[in-house]
């Protein structure tokens, strides 16, 4: 499901004009493209909800990232919606699709916060979206009755009012207190001073791990080579698709090929990884049993 969506003042002004559906039309919409996938259904749905993403695109405004794209993860949560909507449960579409839009425009905007992932849980995301209201909120009930709050207490109460772990809490406070850094900046301004980079440490392996590791794997390549010339044409083709390709095949996808069962693969590779566990004990002892296993 695809829908081309590019954000300007023209786009925003057709948005805000299009049809408003009533419940019958969307009803009919829903269930043609739900059941026969109508794109033309699907257009018209989405276009005419538009301008309930765009509406809520900006209120999201206060978060100082870019409109335009706000309003196209706004739409993204909006097609979202359409694919998993189920008319015949009674509800509008409108009411089902604000919890997707709202959903893509705060997995964006926590995105773009900061280089460092500013949160995933619920938890830290109702932080990340409430922490200043509630803060702002306690601070002035605490002001009007003459109560002076440490960091620590207010800390507390923001962890109450919100309903999640104090230690998040703390956590988010630190983030969202501070900005990014560029590590290619000077730790003082005296002139010779050296870059936040320097003192990082280096955690690449040393040459002579590196000439090590690759001794290794030739070794372990050598034990894999001899191994499989215990398999026929058949076994050596599942092995090689499953457990040596850089993108692994699915059992359904060689089956398809092979014009066999998906259970029919996956007895073949069963079958094949004991040769080669036998194999491998046989000639280089139990410990090689892991190449296999892996």
């Amino acid at each position: 499901m695809s829908l081309n969506i590019q954000p300007n003042k023209a786009f925003t002004k057709r948005a805000m004009k299009a049809e408003l559906l009533d419940a019958e039309t969307e009803y009919a919409l829903a269930v043609a493209w739900r059941d026969n996938r109508d794109e033309a259904a699907l257009h018209r749905l989405i276009t005419a909800y538009m301008r309930l993403a765009v509406s809520m695109a900006m209120k999201f405004k206060r978060y100082s990232v870019s409109q335009q794209d706000l309003i196209q993860e706004a739409g993204v949560g909006l097609m979202k919606a359409a694919e998993k909507f189920d008319p015949d449960r009674g509800f509008r579409f409108s009411t089902y699709a604000q919890w997707w839009i709202k959903a893509s425009m705060q997995e964006f905007v926590m995105r773009n916060w900061s280089m460092v992932r500013t949160g995933s849980t619920s938890s830290q995301k109702s932080l990340f979206f409430n922490l200043k209201r509630v803060q702002s909120k306690i601070e002035r009930e605490a002001q009007q009755n003459g109560a002076d709050l440490n960091r620590a207490e207010l800390d507390a109460l923001i962890a109450q009012e919100i309903g999640v772990p104090l230690r998040d809490v703390e956590m988010m406070q630190g983030r969202m207190s501070g900005s990014d850094y560029s590590l290619n900046a000077p730790q003082s301004t005296e002139e010779d001073t050296r870059e936040w980079m320097d003192t990082l440490e280096d955690t690449s392996p040393q040459s002579a791990e590196v000439v090590e590791r690759n001794q290794d794997l030739q070794t372990m390549r050598g034990w894999i080579n001899d191994a499989m010339l215990v398999l026929n044409d058949r076994e050596k083709y599942v092995i090689s698709q499953r457990k040596m390709a850089d993108d692994p095949r699915t059992l359904e996808s060689i089956g398809d090929e092979l014009k066999l069962s998906k259970e029919r693969i996956r007895q073949i590779e069963a079958a094949a990884l004991e040769k080669l566990r036998k194999r491998l004990e046989k000639d280089v002892g139990k410990a090689a049993r892991v190449l296999v296993d892996a």
